[in-house]
């Protein structure tokens, strides 16, 4: 490197790039070694940057942690911009001061950032082969927007004190195939992943995020494996987004895009697995669309959050699995969901239902039967439940009902054959008002009947007047005595006929009570 070099002096080994840098780092000034040709400048496009433009890597690294004062009433900084940076980038376990911004600038290799602690990092729309930076300490920012890692981005256990912007960044897969390893990081406060392009897996387990999350628009796609976000126990303070982004500049997070905006939905190629997640406020699917293959699947068991926005577009394969998880208001759409077979709920607890657009009964209990591919009676109940709990007692009912006509088929034929006796005549005591019209029919039936009957009366001449009617409807009614039936003699097929209606009066009351004590206890 030369002599020794005192405070002020310039090192003797300098390129003149790299005189204009080490000045411009004293001055705190921005160092712009652009043409002003758009496509020469594009640090991602292939025109060729020569000497002039190129600075030593270990000149960056000396100006960062040994560098030279400021000039009088300046503040040192390191602010380059379409500068090409030859060798590797090595911080590794160093303490860098000065603020750091590089904007449209080429990385030769990797830049290696393992355990080293800065203050805020900028790198803005820069070519790097690949970002290393384990346990990575910021007290500020970490600005990555609109860079392109070709070997993919390490933040394993990194801690980042305020944001994480990795807005427009494509990140390609490392050699184990994930695009952005960042297991056990935490962000202070939001993790701003817009238009994100991944290929490869984004492993976020175990990471925690102050605020929000907002991947809006990106696009995630994995072929190689089963996920494309791997992201269990990840904790978010508020909300999670997968939601749609508009594209243009500036990129506004979570405004609404002006009219006319092109939009770009969330969009994910491979699994997704969110198991044991913690979300503050809530987890938002808006229009998101997920494209699997028969064994991947959109993983949320045992999540728990406020709300859960499952309101994007059904995946035609694979599965959606929300065993264990824990919401108070589902907002959902009837075209959300896939079909029989590959939606499972076990254990899933919601409390309110909050459908956008229409979602009648009849689709609400074919998405319970899309999800249970082998009876279960728990999706009824915690669906009845919540009808019952909003007010809607009647459907309640219908999703009890249709989960007896389910168990029914599970019964031997016996058992089967009664089952259809139950809901032909009662409908399995959930419609109480059919009970009473089949009442008055066997009424009428009985009335008709008993007129013809022979009718010795049992004590002489101390039983009350024959009455057929009369009869018959102290025959159905149980417990209610109307001095009919001990004051008469019956014989042969009428004592059977007699048996019959007490033994259907008896089933067809308790109908009738049972509805009666539901309406009550609704009330």
């Amino acid at each position: 490197m030369g002599g020794v070099v005192t405070e002020g002096d310039l090192p003797d080994d300098l390129t003149p790039a790299e005189v204009g840098m080490w000045q411009a780092f004293r001055n705190g000034s921005v160092y712009d070694l652009s043409s002003g040709d758009a496509v020469v400048d594009d640090p991602h496009g292939g025109h060729p940057w020569g000497p002039e433009r190129t600075v030593r890597a270990r000149i960056v690294c000396w100006l960062l942690l040994d560098g030279p004062p400021a000039l009088a009433g300046r503040v040192s900084s390191l602010k380059l911009a379409g500068v090409q940076i030859s060798g590797a980038l090595d911080l590794a376990g160093g303490t860098v001061v000065p603020y750091v911004e590089m904007k449209g600038c080429r990385f030769e290799r990797d830049v290696l950032l393992p355990e080293a602690r800065f203050a805020t990092l900028r790198l803005v729309d820069c070519s790097v082969p690949r970002l290393e930076a384990a346990r990575v300490h910021t007290e500020g920012d970490l600005h990555l927007p609109r860079c392109r890692f070709h070997n993919g981005v390490r933040l394993t256990d990194a801690h980042i004190g305020t944001d994480l912007l990795l807005n427009q960044a494509i990140v390609y897969r490392d050699r184990s195939g994930r695009s952005i390893a960042a297991d056990g990081m935490s962000v202070g406060q939001d993790l701003q992943a817009e238009l994100l392009e991944s290929h490869g897996e984004l492993s976020l387990r175990s990471a925690k995020v102050g605020v929000s999350l907002s991947l809006r628009g990106a696009k995630l796609a994995n072929p190689y494996t089963r996920l494309a976000l791997n992201a269990p126990q990840l904790t978010v303070g508020r909300s999670m987004y997968l939601t749609p982004a508009g594209v243009g500049s500036p990129l506004l997070s979570g405004a609404t895009p002006a009219q006319g905006t092109r939009i770009q939905r969330f969009t994910c190629r491979g699994g997704l697995r969110l198991d044991d997640g913690r979300f503050g406020d809530a987890v938002d699917f808006d229009k998101a669309r997920f494209t699997l293959t028969d064994d991947q699947e959109v993983s949320l068991r045992r999540i728990q959050t406020p709300e859960l926005r499952f309101l994007g577009q059904a995946p035609a394969r694979g599965r959606v699995v929300l065993s264990g998880a824990r919401v108070v208001n589902l907002m959902d759409r009837t075209d959300s969901w896939p079909g029989p077979g590959r939606l499972h709920m076990g254990g899933f607890g919601y409390e309110n239902l909050v459908p956008r657009g229409p979602f009648p009964l009849e689709e609400r209990l074919a998405w319970v039967s899309a999800a249970t591919a082998e009876y279960n009676p728990e999706p009824y109940e915690r669906l009845a439940a919540v009808l019952r709990a909003g007010g809607e007692d009647e459907d309640a009912r219908e999703v009890l009902l249709a989960k007896q006509r389910r168990r029914r088929e599970t019964l031997p034929p016996a058992a089967k054959l009664w089952g259809y006796a139950q809901d032909w005549t009662v409908a399995y005591g959930y419609r109480p008002g059919r009970a009473l019209v089949w009442m008055a029919v066997l009424w009428a039936a009985g009335s008709l009947a008993f007129a013809h009957a022979d009718h010795p009366p049992l004590k002489g001449d101390e039983g009350p007047h024959w009455n057929a009617t009369l009869f018959a409807l102290d025959l159905l009614l149980p417990v209610i005595d109307l001095g009919q039936v001990g004051f008469w003699q019956l014989r042969g097929g009428w004592q059977w006929l007699a048996a019959a209606m007490i033994l259907l009066g008896w089933i067809l009351a308790t109908t009738v009570a049972a509805g009666a004590t539901r309406l009550l206890r609704r009330n």
